[in-house]
């Protein structure tokens, strides 16, 4: 295989190879062997040479039949060197002396985990879940953040080549690049700030495609394509959620108690307009005054008030 000058030395680039239809080869592989045992029974003897180029013919012929299903690739090895991809569906004819190459799962990954049928290399879409972190965000607080991420194999020899497992690869390099964003955004931010900044609550598609870009860019000599990288869960982490929370509560309080009061203060400042604009009674500064004191009291208290009926003269 002769490398690009552009190619970094050790990287292995997928190139398809061209397949003949295997269904032709089948057929006359098969009736090349019916015509050879009815040889051998008309003679009734044994004959080694028709035996050996019955062998020879049914390895060279059946060998190098393959059948692919959608979303499936064979990567094929030519005495130890890259042949090339086969991919499609269909009944392809290969050279029989090239070898189906898949990698060796290891401890953390099995087979099945990595999607490889066989010697096949699968092209489906997959999702990675990985485990709930702890991170802290870019004021310490420790946060609990759960990513998924889905991708798919686009460049089959990177893939099997280039690595030593793709999925075991592409989990490390999520953490990595979601500890790295993490590190970058406060998980939230004062109500009454000016400031524009990102969170992490409040920006989370935003962060997403910025991991996901990172993410690409650590997995792009493994030969995988990132479709998507998705925030699933997002929270303080147990020994600070408590004071968080009370923080919150603290100022969704203080945000009802100024509703509260701007919509008492409109109310006092209507009911003494209509009281002077209707003549209904005339009311000097200090009883105007206690009168916005009691509606304040009445109107802002968490009880209900308790009116007092007085039967005597207005003052």
């Amino acid at each position: 295989m002769h490398q690009n000058e552009n190619q970094k030395p050790g990287i292995v680039k997928e190139k398809e190879i061209w397949a003949i239809s295997g269904l032709p080869v089948l057929i006359l592989g098969g009736l090349f062997i019916v015509a050879g045992v009815i040889f051998l029974i008309l003679f009734r003897q044994i004959n080694i040479p028709i035996i050996i180029l019955i062998g020879a013919v049914s390895f060279l012929m059946f060998g190098g039949i393959k059948v692919l299903k959608p979303q499936e690739a064979f990567v094929f090895t030519f005495f130890g060197k890259y042949h090339g991809t086969l991919k499609g569906p269909g009944i392809f004819f290969v050279n029989p002396f090239c070898v189906a190459f898949v990698p060796a799962p290891t401890a953390a990954t099995t087979m099945a985990a990595l999607n490889f049928g066989g010697k096949r290399i699968s092209l489906r879409t997959k999702t990675i879940d990985n485990d709930k972190q702890k991170i802290n965000d870019q004021l310490g607080n420790p946060v609990i953040i759960d990513t998924v991420v889905i991708w798919r194999i686009v460049d089959t020899a990177k893939a099997v080549f280039n690595i030593e497992n793709c999925a075991e690869y592409l989990s490390v390099q999520c953490n990595s690049s979601l500890r790295n964003i993490v590190s970058l955004y406060p998980y939230d931010l004062p109500k009454d700030s000016d400031t524009d900044e990102k969170t992490l609550r409040g920006s989370t598609q935003e962060i997403a495609h910025r991991l996901k870009m990172e993410i690409q860019a650590k997995v792009e000599n493994a030969g995988l394509e990132i479709l998507e990288a998705r925030i699933t869960n997002l929270s303080y982490a147990p020994e600070i959620a408590a004071a968080m929370l009370q923080r919150q509560q603290a100022t969704a309080l203080i945000d009802a108690k100024q509703t509260i009061v701007e919509g008492a203060v409109d109310i006092v400042q209507l009911a003494l307009k209509r009281l002077s604009d209707n003549g209904i009674v005339d009311l000097d500064e200090e009883r105007k005054a206690a009168m916005v004191s009691n509606l304040l009291v009445v109107l802002c208290s968490n009880r209900d008030a308790q009116p007092v009926v007085n039967s005597g003269s207005l003052y």
